[in-house]
């Protein structure tokens, strides 16, 4: 008798991070809308905002996070990118705006329950009042949606 080798698929979580009516602080929120436009199975896009701890639950069922947020790394405007939590926390870079939070909601889990967390993000112009986002980081949108689509293809693959 033949054992089967099919591996069950990952369960992915997008998670967008931020504050929607902070301008480009609310970039995850933005990606987010706009990947769930065409997920594959076993993936969920979530506006989790600021309220990361209110999302415990949705971290314990997946096997992979991507987080979308704003970054402030020093670098040009609308500039995207790409690190996992572990590397964050080891070089003690504190580069994501709600990185600390996804941390400390990650502790209430048990550690063979936590996900593998990668964070991908813009960096932002303009944390201000308004729900638009600044014309620079509103032009790196669609490149960090392609960004997120390319994480969950490796991830299922």
């Amino acid at each position: 008798m033949g054992t089967s080798t099919k591996r069950r698929r990952p369960r992915i979580l997008i998670a967008g991070l931020g504050n929607e009516i902070l301008m480009d602080d609310g970039v995850g929120i933005h990606a987010v809308r706009a990947l769930r436009e065409d997920l594959t199975k076993g993936v969920r896009a979530v506006e989790v905002g600021t309220s990361v701890l209110d999302a415990l639950h949705l971290f314990e069922w997946a096997d992979n996070v991507l987080a979308i947020d704003a970054v402030e790394a020093g670098r040009d405007t609308g500039t995207i990118y790409r690190f996992d939590v572990g590397d964050a926390q080891q070089t003690g870079v504190k580069a994501s705006l709600h990185e600390l939070s996804i941390v400390a909601a990650l502790r209430f889990l048990p550690e063979s329950a936590r996900p593998e967390v990668t964070i991908l993000g813009v960096e932002p112009e303009t944390i201000d009042y308004g729900l638009e986002l600044s014309p620079k980081v509103q032009a790196s949108l669609a490149g960090l949606v392609r960004a997120a689509r390319d994480i969950v293809t490796e991830w299922t693959e």
